[in-house]
């Protein structure tokens, strides 16, 4: 594959998870995918740039200041 393949099927995975993802159909693995993808290519938020990532903080089942203190 040269460069432009590889460029290509690159778009072609991040419209695909996106896809999926908008329309709702995506399953749990899909959006695991998509999290690593986006990691691997260093894509990453914090809640103080990401409203929805904040939002998503608030209603998660657990204490990150626990798990913060249970690490240490």
């Amino acid at each position: 594959m040269d460069k432009k393949e590889l460029s290509e099927l690159h778009d072609a995975i991040a419209r695909e998870l996106l896809e999926r993802i908008k329309s709702g159909e995506a399953s749990s693995g899909e959006l695991n995918v998509a999290r690593q993808f986006l990691r691997d290519n260093g894509i990453d938020a914090n809640t103080n740039q990401s409203k929805p990532l904040l939002n998503l903080t608030k209603v998660l089942p657990f204490d990150p200041e626990q798990d913060i203190e249970e690490a240490v």
